[in-house]
């Protein structure tokens, strides 16, 4: 399943998208994660994070424009991509804090490339895209920032209504939604294995075959081998 997370920071998006990535490769498919299109690049040294806050803003601009246009390309050739943030996010926090000198977002982009970006995709008509748009109510998310706060938090608490808001009619405005490929989940009050099987269950409709078939399988709650006896293929577990 192709999967692309959005929604506002501390709806649980990269927790989602690491328990995704351990129920694939427990089941043996590799996947592709990218979780970096906050400002800054999460991926980065803390060197280079620290440099990319004080970079000018058409350079953040471009680099942004540059990595979300690439993947495209990983959301088209990879089978099993995690994708967090992607377009819309930028979209979402560049119209709130574009203007705010003690965020790193830039005013004035370009909006025009965000359905441009989404095109691209459906023209590889991929049979099990997903746009999960994940949220949660205003007292969790205070909740969450209070109680786990991120080094480069993006957010503020006051602006949590709008912005869930506007994530919310992004979501509507998106191809994919049009498309009926988009699913909303609340994360309120659920444990991440909670809203795992709730999003397992939500983006049936868009699974393939092959899929469906991965997710039937009785795999072993621990470490497996896989062993084939007279043809038949079995899991079991390491002693």
């Amino acid at each position: 399943m192709r999967t692309i997370f959005v929604g506002i920071e501390y709806a649980g998006k990269s927790t989602l998208i690491q328990l995704l990535d351990q129920y694939y490769r427990h089941r043996g498919r590799s996947t592709h994660m990218d979780d970096h299109f906050t400002i800054p690049d999460a991926t980065l040294s803390p060197e280079s994070q620290a440099l990319m806050l004080g970079f000018p803003d058409d350079v953040k601009e471009r680099m942004q424009r540059m990595q979300i246009h690439y993947h495209v390309e990983v959301i088209k050739n990879y089978p099993n991509p995690l994708i967090s943030g992607w377009h819309l996010e930028e979209a979402v926090y560049t119209t709130v804090y574009g203007g705010d000198p003690d965020s790193p977002y830039y005013k004035n982009y370009s909006y025009r490339f965000q359905r441009l970006y989404e095109s691209l995709v459906l023209e590889a008509r991929l049979p099990d895209i997903v746009l999960v748009h994940l949220t949660a109510s205003d007292e969790a998310i205070g909740q969450r920032m209070q109680a786990n706060a991120h080094r480069y938090q993006v957010i503020k608490e006051k602006d949590i209504p709008r912005l869930k808001q506007l994530f919310a009619e992004e979501v509507d405005k998106s191809l994919f939604t049009d498309k009926g490929y988009t699913i909303t989940l609340d994360t309120t009050g659920k444990t991440p294995q909670e809203s795992l099987d709730e999003l397992l269950l939500l983006s049936e409709p868009r699974i393939t075959a092959g899929e469906l078939a991965l997710r039937a399988l009785p795999v072993p709650a621990g470490e497996y081998e896989v062993k084939y006896e007279g043809g038949v293929r079995r899991m079991v577990p390491k002693s």
